[in-house]
């Protein structure tokens, strides 16, 4: 058994797992909340982009589970598996470490990567239903019209006919063009870099916040592991 100021050590480490357990929780919660809204935009991103959601779900999961291992090594005092744990956090930390060096890496490509997407599948629009239905959506939702605006949509239809959506209250009958005074004229490539920007912003500040929790269990752990490995040679 640990005694004196190691029996702190213990139940903190303990305490410490239950709150790392609920971060999974969290991360996976965030991870599942940016991937239902990035799943509509999916047209618009490269695949290692749409990724960064269910890196988190996966990570929120494992998280859990190594926070589990973690209470069950500091209840039963058992070195093997406190080491364990140690070791677990650090090989999350390092992929956490990798993937945030890897992402600031391509922050300047997330512009170029929208507007080749964004033009590509403009071209698309009226041709594949997912394509029309993606633009639907973020014009509806980002309140915005074209790539760089309106008239970006005269490159497509030859006309003055734009998406009914980028029209507010506008059903799909054609009434939509650039002469509707009350049409959307802001850039979808302004409004979703922003939105891809704030959902970075999110994920680096989970990881971070996790990362700082993963290190002080680490101190924990291998301040317990040495506890209980002197008591052992001790006895």
């Amino acid at each position: 058994m640990v005694s004196g100021g190691m029996n702190c050590v213990k139940y903190l480490l303990f305490c410490f797992n239950l709150l790392f357990a609920i971060s999974g929780i969290a991360i996976f919660t965030v991870g599942l909340i940016i991937h239902t809204a990035y799943y509509h935009y999916s047209e618009f991103v490269d695949p290692s982009f749409a990724s960064a959601p269910i890196v988190l779900i996966i990570v929120g999961v494992i998280v859990f589970v190594v926070a589990f291992f973690g209470c069950c090594g500091a209840v039963k005092e058992n070195h093997c598996m406190i080491i364990t744990f140690a070791a677990l956090l650090l090989i999350i930390f390092t992929i956490e470490l990798a993937a945030g060096l890897a992402g600031y890496a391509r922050r300047s490509d997330v512009e170029e990567m929208l507007e080749n997407r964004l033009n590509k599948s403009m071209q698309e629009y009226y041709s594949k239903r997912d394509v029309e239905k993606s633009w639907n959506i973020m014009q509806h939702e980002m309140k915005c019209c074209g790539m760089n605006g309106p008239s970006d949509w005269h490159n497509i239809t030859h006309n003055n006919t734009l998406p009914y959506t980028c029209c507010p209250d506008t059903q799909n009958d054609g009434t939509c063009t650039m002469n509707t005074l009350n049409m959307y004229k802001t850039s979808c490539l302004e409004r979703l870099r922003e939105t891809l920007i704030n959902y970075a912003s999110i994920i680096g500040a989970v990881g971070c916040g996790v990362a700082l929790v993963q290190i002080v269990g680490v101190i924990f752990s291998c301040c317990l592991a040495r506890s209980i490995r002197k008591e052992y040679e001790t006895v």
